[in-house]
């Protein structure tokens, strides 16, 4: 049987549209045989997925996407095969949440100040027990009616320089790293060219990155170009980092992206589920 992995995507436990069982459920539906689930600074869904993947034989691989800054920059962090447990990283995932709900309490006021009411009420409820992130204050915007689409709410209020954004300080890159890998994990930059940095400051974030012990970026993603694969599969050779494959799926209602359904990562590059599966 061809395996299918799709080692990049949310649930409920942060800013995905479905619960851990959903999920899981859908993944098995689109033929996915191996999928990471990777929630935002949390692993709140893991337990629920693996009862579901054991249910549908889905080869479930705990997973954690965190947030760190380099350079006061942001940057995510995909930990592939983790410990949830690991003392270090179950501690950094309860401070995250408090980082989160700060950084909430501190959007919402902005968008006060706007004449947007309520929208941390809103984002709570909508979060749950889960961790709150931007795209639920995009999400309220949207239902408000102050923007047409979720694009537009980070465009007009939540992006960079815009009225809403909050600057975060994250956990240092090597510090997150260290989390990942002393938990048993591999750690994966995720999505390497959304950041939209030139190629040189690309070649000093991996530089630090594999120093760190990072040992995977993702070259394959949902919505990249065969040209974005290539480039990234560039990196992946120059910085001998395996290849990862992740559609970051969020919600059915983008129907440009879905789970599993991705191009294959090229020949040449090592896949990261061999270091998965190495003892």
């Amino acid at each position: 049987m061809t395996e299918i992995y799709d080692l990049h995507c949310h649930s409920t436990a942060s800013d995905g549209a479905l619960s851990p069982t959903g999920l899981i459920e859908r993944a098995h539906r689109q033929g996915v045989t191996a999928l990471a689930l990777t929630d935002h600074d949390t692993t709140a869904g893991l337990a629920e997925a693996q009862q579901c993947a054991d249910a549908n034989g889905v080869r479930l691989i705990p997973g954690i996407e965190l947030s760190a800054n380099w350079q006061d920059k942001c940057f995510h962090i995909v930990g592939l095969g983790i410990n949830p447990l690991h003392p270090p990283l179950a501690e950094a995932t309860r401070n995250l949440q408090n980082t989160r709900l700060e950084r909430a309490e501190k959007i919402a006021l902005k968008l006060e100040n706007k004449r947007i009411p309520g929208s941390l009420e809103a984002v709570k409820k909508a979060a749950g027990d889960g961790m709150i992130t931007r795209s639920h204050f995009a999400d309220f915007l949207l239902s408000q009616n102050h923007v047409s689409t979720q694009q537009e709410a980070f465009d007009r209020y939540l992006g960079k320089g815009k009225p809403a954004y909050v600057s975060t300080s994250w956990a240092a890159l090597e510090l997150a790293v260290n989390w990942i890998t002393e938990s048993g994990g591999i750690a994966v930059l995720a999505h390497p060219l959304r950041y939209q940095l030139t190629a040189s400051w690309v070649k000093r974030l991996l530089t630090a990155f594999r120093q760190a012990g990072g040992q995977g970026i993702e070259v394959v993603t949902g919505r990249n170009t065969a040209e974005e694969i290539r480039l990234a599969a560039h990196y992946a050779s120059t910085f001998d980092l395996a290849g990862s494959v992740g559609s970051d799926f969020h919600s059915p209602a983008n129907q440009w992206v879905e789970l599993g359904r991705l191009a294959p990562l090229p020949d040449k590059i090592r896949p990261v589920w061999e270091l998965l599966e190495s003892p």
